[in-house]
Parts: structure tokens; C-alpha cells; sequence
């Protein structure tokens, strides 16, 4: 398994007190460095979900912004991130990792998910919740994640469903993904990759039962 060096996250550190070109510039030595051994590890994730999944695309975010229409003019993102997408029609889901010193975490799930998804995964909240529930109620799965993030939501329902339903809580989520935080003692550790990867193989109960959802109508008749 491949560790993560602290020079990854003192970049990082500094790059958020000198965010500009000029600097960036200066320093691009340490920052290929940098994503050299940023590269072996996600790699090294890779593999290892390859053990128990299967993944069709490794995908490393820019680290340039696009500042067109944000407020926020700073040229670069002061976290490096990448997403993992899981293969196949039938394999739905996607692992996500950040690194930013402070505030590294990971995620999956279904964040953005397009209209015609929403709308089954809500329709189905509308049916029944007992299985997505026991999934997120799980010991283990509520310790790490606690539940759905809840930064994305309508204020009380979405078109067509009753504001009174009593799966309210989980269908006006506009997103179906959880998250983790981790110290930078744990990004720097030598099991932090281990640690990731338990983290991930948690999600696998949601990716299941979501992708039997997305993959089936109403009736559960697939549509693959």
C-alpha cells in the first residue's frame, strides 16, 4: 500500500496563503513532485478497490479553478482531489477522495445525480424506505458516515411529492452521498490507505441497493 508524504500537504498549506500564478510558478518543481506521489497512491487505491470492484475510470481533478463566473478569482484549488467511477451500467456509484490539509475526506454515492435518477431513487423513498434505512442505520456505516449529507435538500418537497410524506427527510435530498473527514495525522499515516479502503468497502451495501433501484422500473423489471 503506498503512504502519502507530508510534503504533499505543506504544499498545499502554502499554496492557500500564496495562490497565484507567480508563485505557483516558482514552486512547480515541488508541485510535479508532488503529483508524482499523489499518482502512485491513487493508483494504489485503485488496485486495491480492483480487488472487490470494478472501476473503469481514475479520474485526478485539475488543480487549476475555473474563475469565469466565481467571485473568487484565486487561480488554483488548494486540495487535490480525485473520483473513482465504478464500471459497467449495472455497477452505479462512485468513490471520491480530497486531500486539503485540515479537511481531507472521502465520499460516495450519487452526488448530482441527472433528473431521470432522482426521480426513480425519490419515487422508490416513496414506496418504501425499510432497506436504504437498515443500510444507513447500520452500526458500522452510521459510525463512519453518520447519513446523507444534508447540504443539498429542496426547502420542503420536490414537484410532484407530498411535503407530508413520511420519507420526507430523504426525498427532498437533491444528492445520495456520504462523507468522512480525516486528520492530516491520519492522511500521513502508513494505514491511512487501509483505513480508506474500509471506508469504501462500507459504501458497497448502498451502491448495491442503489444500483438494483436504478437499474429496475417501478415494478422491478430491469431496464438494462
Amino acid at each position: 500500500m503506498a503512504i502519502l508524504q507530508k510534503s504533499i500537504l505543506s504544499f498545499l498549506d502554502k499554496l492557500k496563503k500564496n495562490n497565484n500564478r507567480d508563485w505557483m510558478m516558482e514552486h512547480k518543481k515541488e508541485y510535479q513532485s508532488n503529483e508524482k506521489i499523489l499518482k502512485q497512491f491513487y493508483s494504489s487505491v485503485e488496485a486495491s478497490l480492483n480487488i472487490t470492484d470494478e472501476i473503469s475510470k481514475l479520474k485526478v481533478f485539475r488543480i487549476n479553478r475555473d474563475v469565469r463566473f466565481s467571485k473568487n478569482k484565486a487561480p488554483y484549488n488548494v486540495h487535490r482531489s480525485v473520483s473513482f467511477s465504478r464500471a459497467g451500467a449495472h455497477r452505479r456509484g462512485g468513490y471520491y477522495l480530497r486531500i486539503e490539509p485540515g479537511n481531507s475526506a472521502m465520499a460516495g454515492g450519487f452526488f448530482s445525480p441527472e433528473a431521470s435518477d432522482l426521480f426513480r431513487i425519490r419515487k422508490e423513498f416513496e414506496i418504501d424506505t425499510t432497506e436504504i434505512r437498515e443500510i444507513l442505520n447500520h452500526k458500522k456505516f452510521k459510525k463512519a458516515f453518520g447519513g446523507f449529507n444534508q447540504s443539498y435538500q429542496v426547502k420542503t418537497a420536490p414537484r410532484n411529492f407530498s411535503k407530508d410524506d413520511k420519507n420526507i427527510d430523504l426525498i427532498k435530498l437533491k444528492n445520495y452521498f456520504v462523507e468522512c473527514k480525516f486528520t492530516d495525522k491520519e492522511v500521513l499515516s502508513e494505514d491511512f490507505e487501509k483505513k480508506l479502503m474500509d471506508h469504501y468497502l462500507l459504501l458497497r451495501p448502498l451502491f448495491n441497493y442503489m444500483s438494483e433501484v436504478l437499474t429496475t422500473d417501478l415494478n422491478g423489471v430491469s431496464i438494462l
